[in-house]
């Protein structure tokens, strides 16, 4: 696998942000909020299923998500954990129907971190605010929601260990991407937690005075694991002051849909199969 790198791209009428090469056979994009059918708050491809968005809107939203990355007919895989801020990992290993309910059913008992080695098993999570972090070996992934509990928990690290040895790789192999997230500049916090940031991560931590920077802390964590600053890319814009693009949970008052980190490995017989028709690229 080369360097990584993120592009914004539209297919089937969903804006994405990811990774046009397919780093080790991995299909993977972070959502955007337009595109789909939710209104009000949740205009409009709002992916969260509990955050009192109406039902069908969210599962119309999901199926339009999964076409734009070529995954529409694998929904009945798809696996979607109620995140908790915690640091549980779910391991996906086969797609065998029995072994998908049981990751499907752990997933939602409460997880924020999937590792995923079997092709055809869609994963899904949402943020908004909450830094998204995908994980990528040679037909592997994981995707992991670090908000500052999950950072500060180092579960991006917990998350990589477990993703190398499910798929048998070491971490100078995976390629890391970090997600649409509240930046520095818009993240003011509390000098107790910032002070247990600086504690545990060092000056990195700590952007300007009170303004925490979960993404150096978060490189520092991956860092110290073995992957390489070059092996690492990220999208720029913060959620906080891109609204338009993205949900904000600060930004909003806390009332907002969710946008996603979606990842799959397609199954051989749909590789060499194109996810979708991109349009538009910035």
């Amino acid at each position: 696998m080369g360097e990584p790198g993120l592009s914004r791209f539209t297919s089937h009428g969903v804006t994405l942000i990811g990774d046009e090469s397919r780093p080790g056979g991995v299909t993977f994009a972070y959502t955007e909020r337009t595109g789909g059918v939710s209104t009000g708050k949740y205009a409009s491809l709002n992916l969260g299923d509990a955050c009192g968005d109406d039902a069908a809107a969210v599962a119309e939203n999901r199926r339009r998500a999964l076409a734009a990355l070529g995954a529409e007919g694998l929904a009945a895989n798809l696996v979607n954990p109620r995140q908790v801020h915690g640091d549980h990992v779910v391991v996906v290993a086969s797609a065998d129907a029995r072994e998908v309910s049981r990751a499907q059913q752990e997933a939602r008992e409460g997880a924020d971190a999937v590792v995923c080695t079997a092709a055809g098993v869609p994963v899904l999570l949402c943020f908004a605010d909450c830094v998204p972090v995908v994980l990528v070996a040679r037909s592997a992934f994981a995707v992991v929601h670090s908000g500052w509990r999950g950072t500060v928990a180092h579960i991006s690290a917990k998350a990589l260990r477990v993703l190398c040895k499910a798929a048998g790789a070491q971490a100078s192999q995976v390629r890391a991407y970090v997600g649409p997230h509240i930046g520095a500049a818009d993240y003011e916090v509390s000098q107790d937690l910032m002070d247990r940031f600086v504690a545990e991560f060092g000056p990195v931590a700590e952007a300007s005075p009170r303004h925490l920077d979960l993404e150096a802390c978060i490189r520092q964590t991956l860092a110290a694991e073995g992957v390489a600053s070059e092996q690492i890319a990220s999208v720029s814009a913060s959620t906080a002051s891109s609204t338009g693009r993205f949900f904000s949970y600060r930004a909003e008052g806390g009332a907002c849909g969710r946008h996603g980190a979606l990842a799959f490995v397609p199954p051989v017989e749909a590789r060499p199969a194109q996810a979708g028709d991109k349009t538009q690229r910035s």
